[in-house]
């Protein structure tokens, strides 16, 4: 079993243009089943009508898949919103302690704000 242990770290996943291939698989799906659908007939004497109704559960679950992705889509996209404004307030908070922590005149000595004590 010691020759299947992995002996490095799994990459991250590749993020891409997901809504836009999500987008184009279901129009592909959608086109094959209109293309089809005029040789129903022959697709029925030859008993593969699960061909035409296979591209037709292809659009709707691409339909379903749209949505998903472009909800998840617009989460990653607040999410990184909120990290940045909380990163800036953390450097807007840091900067202005670092005024009132180190000399009156607001500047920092050599040793750090340590040094200083406050009254």
């Amino acid at each position: 079993m010691a020759k299947w242990t992995p002996k490095h770290e799994a990459p991250e996943p590749l993020e891409g243009p997901v809504v836009a291939t999500i987008t184009g698989g279901t129009i592909l799906w959608f086109v094959l089943f209109l293309v089809q659908v005029p040789f129903y007939g022959w697709f029925d004497d030859r008993d593969l009508t699960w061909w035409v109704w296979t591209c037709l559960a292809g659009a709707g679950l691409g339909l379903i898949g749209i949505w998903y992705v472009r909800k998840r889509d617009a989460a990653i996209k607040r999410h990184e919103a909120a990290r940045a404004a909380e990163a800036e307030a953390g450097a807007s908070a840091e900067t202005s302690a670092g005024t009132s922590a180190g000399n009156p005149d607001g500047t920092e000595s050599p040793e750090g704000p340590e040094s200083h004590p406050q009254p």
